[in-house]
Parts: C-alpha cells; structure tokens; sequence
C-alpha cells in the first residue's frame, strides 16, 4: 500500500470494487459487477442519485429490441453502426469517432434495452429520427426518472452499499495499480477505501468545470454554464492525475439556447415511475385518439427542449435585461447570451410572428418523434416564461425590464430592419424566457480499451482502473439522441462485468450470433 494508505488504516474500509458516481453509468456498473458476485460500493458526491441522466429526455436509440419486432422492423447492428457515421460525418467530426468503442455500442445495445427492461423499464417507440433508416428510438415511460429508481432497487436488492454525499477526492495508488479512493467525509476529515479488485470512475462529464473546459475550448466556451451544475470533470481530472488521457475533450454539445426550467416540480415529475403506471401510460400513447393525448405530451415538450432558432428567421428578435438588442439573432446567437446582465435573455414577437407558430411547420420546441410545441402551448402550460401584452410597455412591466429602453430597442430595430424582416408592430407583442445558453454534455473521456481499462499516454492499461458512461466515453461519438444514455448504461454494464471478471471478459455468443445473422 502507498504510505499515505498506511497512516490512515484505522479510517480505511475494505471492499471488492468502488463505483464513483451514481448515475445511469454508475448504478448499471455496480449491478453488473455485484451480479457476479462482488462486494461493491458505489459513492456519490451528491445528496440524491441520477446524475445527467434524470435530466435527459430519456431515449435510447438500438435495434433488434422487442419494441422493433412488435412493429415489424428488421433492423441489424450492422445497420446501427453505419447511420451512426452519417450523424458524426454532418458535424465533421468522422475522423475523431473509435470505431471498435462504436462496435461495441450497437452490438451491446439490443441487451442493454433488453436488461432494462428485464428490471421494470417501459419504452414506448420506436420512433424515427434521421438519418437513421429505420426507428430505433425507444422513450421510457413516464420520464428518465424511472431509470434510476428501477436501478437503485436492483443495486439494493444485490447488496450495493451506496453512499451519498461521499464526494471523491482522490484515486490511491501503490507502485502503477489504483488500490482506492479518498472520500471526503466531512469536518476536514477523509476516508480511504480500499478496491481489491478495482475503482470504476463513472463521474459524468465536465460541462460545468471551467477549469477542465479550458482545457480544450476557447476562453468564451469554457465561461459558458452547463446545464447540470454537478457536472464538474472529476473523473477526467482523476484519470489526468494519474497519467490517463482525455479524448475528444473539444467536443461537445452546445451551446444552446433552453429556457429556464419551471420553478416548481411539474405534473411530469410528480407521475411516480413504477411499471404499473408507465405501462397505462404506453397503452394510452398506442390507443388514445392525439386529440385527448395531445395535452399531456405537451407537459413534457415545454418542461425539457429547447427554442427553434426558426423563431428568428420568421422575425423574432432577443433582448437581454436592460430592453436592448444585443445580437444578429441569425448568426449563433447562443454564444452572445451568456454576455448578457444575468447570463440571460428574452425571445420577442408581434402577433404576426406569433400566429405563425400556432402552426404546422412553424413549431417552437419538438420531442423527436414525440411531439410538436406551439405558442399557444407554452402560454398554457409555462406560464412562468411566456407573456403577451398590448403594449411594449406593457410587456416590458411583465418582464421587469425598462420600458423606455424596450420601446427605444424595437424603433431602432423598425428603422433599421435586415434584409428580408419585416417590423415589431402589430399587438399583441409576446415574450418568452428568461432562456440561457448551456453547455448540455461534452464528449471528453478517459482513453480506453474495449475491457473499459483506462489507459495511459502510451496505450498501456492502468492496473485496477475502468471507466464508464461520460467519464470513460473513449472517443466514441454519440451523436443524436438517444446514443449517451445507451453509452451510459451499456458502458457501464460492460465496465462492471469487466473489473468483476478480470479478463475473462464478458459472455458474447448472443453478439457473435447477432454477427452471424447480419
């Protein structure tokens, strides 16, 4: 043991494998690992387990589920595999992507959907999302929630001794091999755990840690929010700490504009995500006429997703606190935002505007394969963050912005109007917002093999360290929906498998016959 593990024996515990961090990838890692039979610890920095995961949407995208079969879809990973290179290739980002970490994914994925189902998950799907060819997308009933509910109760069921507000600080180390951690445990005071087997860093990514951002992104990226605020790098600074490599640490998705979440639990939050209520939920979705479903859809749409950037070129226009105009609203605006007093801004429309996105084409906010939001929508269901009024300077009192300065900004912008726009003029005028611009997740991992061994600058393995979900993403990318929580939760599957068994690996005849039959 390292010296420091040996001053500190009385404050240490023992066990087979620690799991660092409680979300999706954490939670799927320390099932698989005590599913064979080890004694596992899964430590969670936070008071409450989820991680992003309950702040997704929710989806997974694979093939070859029941849900695919029930509709008649034939599907091979094969086909998974080559779509996932046309969502990478439209971002330029083809030449980044690990293609045995890809592999691995799509094949991997049709019992990852199977094993969450096997522990009480419902979906409803498969939805289409191009350029995939075919529907691959399934979304859990009743909201993402249900997936850490359904796996903290199985973790429980197999002895998983979780811990909360047990931030780590630190990886121990004797010679080369990661022997544990050192958790803080409040008053100044830490702990060491011993892992005989291993240490599974599962922390997410490092959307809010300017200090890692920094790292691979220009100073104004790095300044911008993300979206979770625990999200802030700690396996990515662990594995750097003990001579791993992050890849892909410039990629990332965002910024982006998304209002501001309700101030309040929703009636989406409040549904509880036992099996028997999401599988009344996927009845009505397949038999309920749209008209009487359309309603409850819609409580989601305006809760979680984003505004079109389709609302400035039909006319809308931004404004930040002060009333003023601060951006050409068609040249990303998202990155002028997070300048702005209070790091936020308001969506401003007349009524011409407005009308127009009562309607089909004109949505503001869409769940993939889901459902469409209108204004009429958002001004029912967030009343929090949508306003009308029949005067600017009545909106502006709404929006506790100054009038005079409101009604200055839409003169000037009338007078002096971009090509093809027409004027702010016709009543009533809407707002809605605040809204911000967030970094939603970045794509930065620890290098690894397909046992999910971190490895170091020179390729090699570092003895007793794995990786999983955000934190051991590896180069792979994922982009469209549905790809990080089927990383997530497969990578962890497979990282718990592989520090429980050593390299003995995992079981693969189903994926060699799936190989076969494609």
């Amino acid at each position: 043991m390292t010296e420091s593990v040996v001053m500190n024996m009385a404050s240490n515990e023992s066990i087979d494998i620690v799991v660092v961090g409680g979300g999706g990838s954490g939670l799927a890692a320390a099932i698989e690992a005590a599913r064979y039979g080890r004694k596992v610890m899964l430590l969670e920095k936070n008071p409450q387990l989820g991680g992003t995961t309950i702040c997704s949407v929710g989806s997974i995208t694979a093939t070859c589920t029941p849900l695919q079969r029930a509709k008649g879809v034939q599907d091979v990973p094969q086909a998974h595999f080559e779509d996932m290179a046309l969502f990478a290739d439209d971002r330029g980002f083809l030449d980044k992507d690990n293609l045995e970490l890809r592999r691995l994914l799509v094949e991997h994925l049709p019992d990852t959907v199977q094993w969450l189902m096997d522990l009480g998950l419902v979906f409803f799907g498969t939805m289409p999302e191009p350029p995939h060819r075919l529907p691959r997308m399934h979304n859990v009933l009743p909201h993402a929630r249900s997936y850490v509910y359904h796996l903290k109760k199985r973790a429980l069921e197999l002895g998983v001794d979780i811990r909360l507000d047990a931030p780590v600080i630190r990886l121990l180390r004797s010679d080369e091999r990661v022997i544990g951690v050192e958790v803080a445990a409040g008053g100044g005071q830490t702990r060491h755990i011993v892992a005989r087997l291993g240490v599974i860093l599962a922390t997410g990514d490092y959307s809010s840690a300017k200090e890692v951002k920094a790292q691979f992104m220009a100073p104004e990226l790095a300044d911008i929010e993300g979206i979770n605020p625990t999200s802030t790098g700690d396996g990515q600074r662990m594995v750097q700490e003990v001579g791993g490599d992050i890849v892909n640490g410039e990629i990332m998705l965002g910024p982006e504009i998304r209002f501001v979440a309700p101030p309040c639990k929703t009636f989406i939050d409040n549904i509880p995500p036992i099996k028997p209520v999401a599988l009344a939920m996927r009845w009505a979705m397949d038999h309920l006429p749209s008209w009487l479903l359309r309603p409850f859809l819609m409580l989601f749409v305006t809760t979680n997703l984003a505004p079109s950037h389709n609302l400035f070129k039909k006319g809308a226009i931004l404004i930040n606190k002060e009333g003023q105009r601060f951006v050409n609203e068609r040249d990303n605006p998202q990155y002028a935002i997070p300048r702005q007093p209070e790091r936020i801004a308001y969506i401003l429309m007349d009524a011409r505007v407005g009308v127009q996105f009562d309607a089909w084409p004109n949505f503001i906010s869409t769940a993939p394969g889901v459902a469409y939001a209108y204004l009429a929508d958002y001004r029912r269901n967030r009343k929090d963050i949508s306003f009308a009024a029949a005067s600017l300077g009545a909106l502006a009192g709404k929006l506790g912005i100054p009038a005079a300065a409101l009604e200055q900004t839409v003169a000037e912008y009338n007078a002096n109007l971009p090509n093809g726009a027409t004027p702010i003029a016709q009543a009533p005028f809407h707002a809605l917002g605040p809204a911000k611009s967030w970094i939603v997740f970045t794509d930065g991992g620890a290098r690894i093999n397909s046992h999910f061994e971190v490895l170091d600058r020179s390729s090699r393995p570092i003895p007793g360290l794995y990786a999983a979900g955000s934190a051991g993403q590896g180069g792979v990318l994922l982009e469209g929906h549905g790809h990080h929580l089927g990383w997530a939760f497969t990578s962890g599957r497979l990282a718990g498998q592989s520090t429980a068994l050593g390299r003995q690996a995992w079981p693969e005849a189903a994926i060699k016959a799936r190989r076969a039959a494609a």
